[in-house]
Order: C-alpha cells, then structure tokens, then sequence
C-alpha cells in the first residue's frame, strides 16, 4: 500500500474504511482486506505522532534551556 501524503490524508482513508467495513454488503473478504489496509494506516499515524512528540520534545528541551541560560545571565 501507498504511504498516504500526511496524516489527516491517513485518518480520512481510515473513516472511508470505517465507513466501508460498517456497509451491510461488505462480504467477509472485502472486510478482511480493508482491516488490513487500516492497521497498515494506523503504523503510519502512530509513526508520525511519535516522529512529531520527539520535536515538539526537541522544541521543549532547547527553549528549557535558552531560559536557564537567560536565569543565569539575570544572577
């Protein structure tokens, strides 16, 4: 499967599949195959919230430190 462009691309495919799995015509194989493509798409997401929980960390860690180096400065 294609890797989607971003993640809201990524959730959107996962409420079509959503919205697929709950149709009444979907048959047993149909279901199985779009299981498998969403589980492949929550990696994807899961991947790229944990990706951007390490920068915004990154972010934290340099501005916790531009303000203790700015605390010093004022002593």
């Amino acid at each position: 499967m294609a890797q989607p462009k971003n993640i809201e691309t990524a959730i959107l495919q996962l409420d079509t599949i959503l919205s697929q799995m709950q149709q009444e015509e979907t048959g047993l194989a149909d279901a199985v195959k779009l299981y498998a493509k969403a589980a492949d798409l929550i990696v994807y997401c899961d991947k790229q919230l944990a990706d951007t929980q390490m920068t915004i960390e990154e972010i934290d860690r340099k501005l916790d430190s531009a303000q203790t180096e700015d605390d010093q400065d004022d002593l």
